[in-house]
């Protein structure tokens, strides 16, 4: 995802990070995925919609789908121990099983596979890709699997946010840029800026976005 990891390593450093620091710890841990739900609530999906959230680590929006009632969705990530965590708290809290699928989304080979989806979630992960042929394997990839009249909804470093997350380095956006990126298949909807509180009490500039295709 960055310049100056490969795959393997930068799998490596995901895992270190969920292995060795509880959720509270994590300096993009959302309690309450409030701002994200709101652009989920003005998709006004049916219940049973296949929801892809990229880069789940841990997140409690998962909590939030469920207990909305939403039973159609995937996490993804590259750390296969955050996934690990992630699907037994779920079956711990709800006694429901949760599809995970541990993949690359800048070198997919299990995602591409999937059955097209109706809302693509991305909290955090886009940013931390910085080479352009990095990016363009992620927007594909998001043209690949978002059906005729999905949503997107990214969200990402704003470009007055920090410059680095977990120390690595980020490339940060505004709504004209992840535009440009998705191209005149998809409309932009929605789009606000949001400082993020950490855990440990840092100010983190956001852009959320909503957008639908055509």
């Amino acid at each position: 995802m960055c310049s100056n990891f490969n795959q393997m390593d930068y799998k490596s450093h995901w895992n270190k990070v969920y292995n060795n620091k509880v959720d509270e710890e994590l300096g993009w841990f959302e309690s309450d995925p409030k701002m994200t739900w709101k652009l989920i609530e003005a998709c006004q999906l049916d219940k049973h919609a296949r929801i892809l959230n990229v880069g789940a680590g841990t997140s409690r929006l998962i909590d939030l789908l469920i207990e909305n009632g939403f039973d159609n969705t995937i996490a993804n990530d590259l750390s296969d121990s955050a996934l690990s965590k992630l699907q037994r708290h779920i079956l711990d809290t709800f006694q429901v099983h949760l599809e995970c699928i541990v993949d690359d989304l800048t070198a997919p080979e299990k995602l591409t596979k999937i059955a097209p989806v109706n809302l693509w979630i991305d909290r955090a992960v886009l940013h931390f890709f910085l080479r352009p042929e990095e990016q363009d394997a992620y927007f594909n990839l998001i043209k690949t699997l978002v059906a005729s009249k999905g949503f997107v909804i990214i969200a990402v470093f704003s470009l007055d946010g920090a410059d680095t997350c977990s120390n690595l380095p980020l490339h940060r956006y505004d709504s004209h840029m992840l535009q440009e990126k998705l191209g005149s298949e998809f409309q932009l909807l929605s789009s606000f800026n949001h400082t993020f509180i950490t855990p440990s009490g840092a100010e983190r500039p956001y852009i959320y976005t909503l957008f639908q295709r055509n």
